[in-house]
């Protein structure tokens, strides 16, 4: 079983920064595959950026260039960089975590941290 506990949102003006964090406890960290997903008010939850147990990135288009995913496995934890933040940001950011099919490919979520980018 795995745990998952974010931190770093928060209300910050357009063009600023925020970097969120994701803490994991239980299982393997350094095996799982991590992503952070967000979901807007009335939006379906989509994809923002994942990171392979090798550190391989992802990210959709959307955020290509501003939000950077970084892990690091003694400290069980992926962060989440995000630069140049717009209104459209706005949205609560999900840690997610993927074991490997031979460990069970189960999935985990975090509860979800919210993030607004408003004037």
């Amino acid at each position: 079983q795995v745990q998952l506990v974010e931190s770093g949102g928060g209300l910050v003006q357009p063009g600023g920064s925020l970097r969120l964090s994701c803490a994991a406890s239980g299982g393997i960290f350094s095996r799982n595959a991590m992503g952070w997903y967000r979901q807007a008010p009335g939006k379906q939850r989509e994809l923002v950026a994942t990171t392979t147990s090798r550190g391989t990135t992802n990210y959709t288009d959307s955020v290509k260039g501003r939000f950077t995913i970084s892990r690091d496995n003694a400290k069980k934890t992926v962060y989440l960089q995000m630069n140049s933040l717009k209104p459209e940001d706005t949205a609560v950011y999900y840690c997610n975590a993927r074991s490997p099919v031979l460990d069970g490919g189960f999935v985990y979520w975090g509860q979800g941290t919210q993030v607004t980018v408003s004037s």
